[in-house]
């Protein structure tokens, strides 16, 4: 496999084909109960985001040197120093979306798409790909959080943006769209088992998409083979 192809395939892989969010279906916690705006839902994925490079970028660099009986405690240890750092600078400079995700943003030392990475590709590959992986499954997890925020609030609260300024600051007040008001607001939708429903109506139009994308391509025939009878006897 040539280099190009190679960061097409891992593009592909995390984005769609294999989205820890869609399809591992790693990191459900955080992803079902942060997710009731799009501001919440962003702030978690560029977290996670950030802590899937970095982690994934030092494993790299340190793989030749980490005993494999040892690697797990090792690589748990090196992303809870970079959810630390993430924590630590959401609540110098955003600190009304650090309470807002409260205990979930800790958390994300928990979640498996990362220590699944980078056990699974970090550790066994160079910088650059370990670094362009990481941030591949790192956007394909942001982009399901943000869709799935984008659905919840829209159904749950009719707005769109609602407290962007506790991410972007104030001058992102702007952004906040109201796209019908409510009496009241919708409380299935921002409560979790509204995400919970959302989440599977998103994992069966994925399922439908590849579906019909299959359905698309050509069959291959399988091709038919000569036998031919040889007879020893004289």
């Amino acid at each position: 496999m040539t280099q190009r192809s190679e960061y097409k395939e891992l593009a592909w892989q995390g984005l769609w084909k294999n989205n820890p969010g869609l399809v591992q279906l790693l990191g459900l916690c955080p992803l079902l109960a942060v997710t009731a705006t799009v501001t919440n839902a962003l702030g978690l994925g560029l977290a996670t985001l950030l802590v899937l490079v970095c982690s994934n970028a030092t494993v790299s660099l340190i793989r030749d040197y980490v005993p494999k009986e040892v690697r797990i405690p090792i690589f748990v240890l090196i992303i809870a120093t970079f959810v630390t750092c993430v924590e630590l600078l959401m609540n110098a400079f955003a600190f009304g979306l650090y309470q807002s995700l409260g205990i979930f943003l800790p958390l994300i030392v928990t979640n498996c798409a990362i220590i699944g990475r980078a056990e699974a590709y970090a550790s066994k590959n160079p910088l650059k790909q370990a670094c362009f992986d990481g941030l591949m499954m790192g956007l394909g997890f942001a982009a399901v959080l943000v869709v799935l925020g984008a659905i919840r609030e829209i159904l749950g609260q009719g707005t769109l943006f609602d407290g962007a300024d506790l991410l972007l600051g104030d001058w992102a007040s702007a952004l906040r769209i109201e796209i019908f008001s409510f009496d009241s607001k919708f409380l299935l939708a921002i409560l979790p088992p509204g995400a919970f429903i959302t989440m599977g109506f998103l994992i069966a139009l994925k399922n439908a998409i590849d579906s019909r994308i299959k359905a698309k391509q050509p069959i291959e025939k399988p091709s038919n083979i000569e036998r031919v009878r040889v007879n020893f006897d004289g």
